[in-house]
């Protein structure tokens, strides 16, 4: 069975332009990727919990925000290794550089036998639409068209 995820994309409008905040994934394995690494802020469904639920939680544990409004579902896209991922857009707002996340710890360099811990997420950031093309996971970019279509300033 395939994994499912539930993220939110947080939008907001600058100066009548839209823009959304993508989080860049924390960790060595991710240190030197960038274009088409980012992603909207999202985690695992757990057992009996509801995927709205899940993205709000992990809204929460990857930004130390918890985002309010009229949540629009979209379209569920399916990732490159088969996980199902539910979106929710929301109008809101956060000062991205002061983002708070959890931790994870891993035996960093491998087989050195040390545990470091590393930040969920190591960077989040407004990105413009044009821009957000080019730095968000691939089958994510249509969670950014269908926004377009369905938001205005």
């Amino acid at each position: 069975m395939a994994k499912k995820s539930a993220g939110i994309l947080l939008y907001r409008f600058s100066a009548e332009e839209l823009e959304v905040l993508l989080v860049h994934p924390g960790g060595p394995f991710f240190r030197n990727k960038d274009k088409g690494w980012w992603t909207v802020p999202k985690g695992e469904i757990m057992p009996d919990e509801e995927p709205l639920d899940t993205a709000l939680r992990e809204f929460k544990e990857e930004t130390g925000y918890l985002p309010e409004g009229e949540f629009l579902a979209l379209k569920p896209i399916v990732q490159k290794g088969g996980k199902l991922v539910y979106c929710w857009a929301v109008m809101g707002d956060l000062d991205a550089p002061r983002i708070v996340c959890n931790t994870f710890s891993i035996e960093w360099p491998p087989k050195s036998g040390k545990l470091v811990d590393f930040p969920e997420v190591d960077q989040a950031k407004w990105y413009s639409l044009i821009e957000a093309v080019v730095f968000i996971n691939d089958r994510q970019r249509d969670f950014l068209q269908e926004l377009k279509g369905i938001v205005k300033p």
